[in-house]
């Protein structure tokens, strides 16, 4: 269980992730924030970990499969997935994952922090 309120977000775009990382501090909520699935990778502690918000389309490989990756190697953390290049077979890739909730660009600060407060809560 987490013992913080820390949300890991992984986007290649810098003015992406500043904004997320922006509007979880507004709600209250710390973020570890990455440029690439890697840096996620190579940084570990998910323990403390809310959530993971990975965006589907990133520089260094699938957010679906960085998922994947994270599962085989035993990290059980909740996904919300964020896309602007939202197509089916995408989004069932995503939702057969296990996600939480499945967004895509431009999203409402409401539609991305009403899934992570019912995790919080879930969690309390």
């Amino acid at each position: 269980m987490p013992t913080a309120k820390i949300v890991f977000v992984v986007d290649d775009n810098p003015s992406m992730l500043r904004g997320i990382g922006r509007l979880l501090r507004e709600y209250g909520f710390a973020s570890r924030l990455f440029e690439t699935g890697n840096a996620l990778l190579m940084d570990g502690g998910f323990d403390c970990a809310l959530c993971l918000i990975l965006d589907v389309n990133l520089s260094d490989g699938s957010g679906i499969e960085l998922r994947h990756r994270l599962t085989d190697q035993g990290v059980d953390v909740p996904v919300i997935y964020i896309t602007g290049n939202d197509n089916p077979a995408t989004r069932m890739a995503a939702i057969a994952s296990g996600c939480v909730a499945y967004l895509t660009k431009p999203f409402t600060a409401k539609s991305l922090m009403q899934p992570i407060e019912q995790l919080l809560a879930s969690v309390v």
